[in-house]
């Protein structure tokens, strides 16, 4: 999943940075808020992490912002603000979720994933799809108690799919899914992991819609070959 970092004391950014990809999330950081909205502009995004004191003003201001535009982005605000009426001020601008600095990596691992499942309107933390589960925090994905070994890849692919089991995402909606805006793609890398995963799961578990893009498959299209 694709994670929108707006902070702009480097050390900080580029700690949560490694920590998430440590578990499989892309995350493009940004340390402005002139940046966080081009990007937000730019970028298919599944959730924001946002600092509050920023060098071009509060993060306040953009989240409020947002919220305007109908933006409905899950945002976890992360700050050093730790007063009861800094927390009451972000949650009523529309912050889902706020956790104060210092922090712990597991703690903001587990507050995303709980974001990223009420977004997508699951009330368990394990994504199940017919004879398909994927638990998001072990990264295990199993068909009828069958455990699938996948890639890095193949697996936020597959991810990106079962978060958003009715819609047609678009090629590059996918790629910003599964890539930063600094990796060197090649072009045929999408086309590759969407092989790849219909081999070990099923031809049928992504549909490709023409002229549109691709989409998850019906549950009973989940049958790996043996």
């Amino acid at each position: 999943m694709h994670v929108l970092l707006i902070e702009d004391d480097t050390l900080v950014a580029s700690g949560i940075q490694a920590g998430l990809e440590a578990y499989d999330f892309v995350v493009d950081a940004f340390a402005t808020l002139a940046e966080a909205r081009m990007a937000m502009k730019d970028v298919a995004s599944d959730i924001a992490i946002l600092d509050l004191s920023l060098p071009d003003g509060d993060g306040l201001t953009l989240l409020k912002t947002w919220r305007a535009e109908k933006r409905n982005i899950p945002v976890l605000i992360l700050t050093a603000r730790d007063a009861v009426p800094d927390r009451v001020a972000g949650l009523t601008a529309g912050a889902d979720d706020y956790l104060t600095k210092p922090f712990d990596l597991d703690e903001l691992v587990a507050r995303l994933h709980a974001l990223l499942r009420r977004s997508s309107g699951r009330s368990s933390s394990l994504i199940e799809h017919g004879s398909l589960s994927l638990d998001p925090l072990s990264r295990c994905v199993t068909v009828a108690d069958e455990v699938i070994p996948l890639s890095r890849r193949e697996l936020m692919l597959l991810e990106t799919f079962l978060q958003s089991p009715r819609s047609v995402l678009t090629a590059d909606q996918i790629k910003d899914r599964l890539y930063g805006m600094s990796d060197e793609l090649e072009s045929n890398a999408l086309n590759v992991h969407i092989h790849n995963l219909r081999r070990k799961l099923g031809s049928g578990v992504v549909e490709t819609v023409r002229g549109l893009g691709y989409r998850l498959g019906k549950p009973d299209a989940i049958d790996p070959p043996r």
